[in-house]
């Protein structure tokens, strides 16, 4: 799986570059600006990115404003934005176009190899991968969807970073059938149909947290995520 990295701090790009090599990934480049980033992507056209919100000369926005380019250019390009800031506007606006494909991670909250790598291919693989936090503060800043209960919002929030319906009972401590109950009325109250032409899991994710990060486009299709609809 070939990766494409966009950070300044040497020590860490190199230390991501080592690891991944190391877990079966392949850095192709590493850019340290949005401009090589941008260039990048248009060169080798990876499989999945790594993309810092601040990079130069600025160090405020460059790297997620420079990550949303780069989707609107390669549509369904995989991005993960691995940072130490949420940047409430900019993840609304990567979640704006209703594909899959995008993860948020807190630098300092990445504590296991094994999660990250998992996080990295289930974004490249079409699905997502939000740290709680990420979530939290963008559900602070959108009205609330009145139509789910308490539940329903925790499970779709668990969804939102990637667990799978088993990992999401052990978490609630409720049953898988439990699971599969509120999924279901999450898909029903969001108007997911069994015909909807997209692939249901990720596209209720994608509008719940466009709705709540305060973008409202249409969703567009969406590949899967891991453990698949409730079924």
């Amino acid at each position: 799986m070939r990766v494409v990295i966009a950070e300044d701090n040497v020590l860490l790009s190199s230390g991501l570059e080592l690891l991944l090599n190391s877990q079966g990934f392949e850095v192709v480049t590493i850019a340290v600006d949005a401009p090589g980033f941008l260039t990048a992507v248009e060169t080798h056209r990876p499989d999945v990115t790594i993309v810092d919100v601040r990079l130069p000369p600025s160090f405020r926005d460059e790297g997620i404003r420079a990550a949303v380019q780069a989707r609107r250019d390669h549509p369904g390009l995989p991005v993960l934005v691995l940072s130490q800031y949420v940047e409430q506007e900019y993840a609304g606006r990567l979640l704006a176009d209703g594909r899959g494909g995008i993860g948020y991670l807190l630098k300092d909250r990445v504590s296991r190899v094994a999660d990250f790598t998992d996080a990295l291919r289930r974004v490249a693989g079409g699905g997502t991968a939000m740290d709680p936090e990420v979530i939290a503060q963008l559900l602070a800043h959108g009205d609330p969807v009145d139509a789910l209960t308490a539940r329903e919002r925790q499970v779709l929030a668990l969804m939102a970073e990637g667990h799978d319906n088993a990992t999401i009972a052990q978490r609630l401590v409720i049953t898988d059938n439990a699971v599969h109950k509120h999924i279901g009325n999450v898909f029903l109250k969001l108007g997911l149909s069994a015909g909807d032409s997209g692939h249901r899991r990720v596209r209720a994710v994608l509008a719940y947290l466009r709705r709540h990060g305060g973008t409202t486009p249409d969703a567009a299709s969406a590949s899967p995520l891991r453990g698949g609809e409730p079924g």
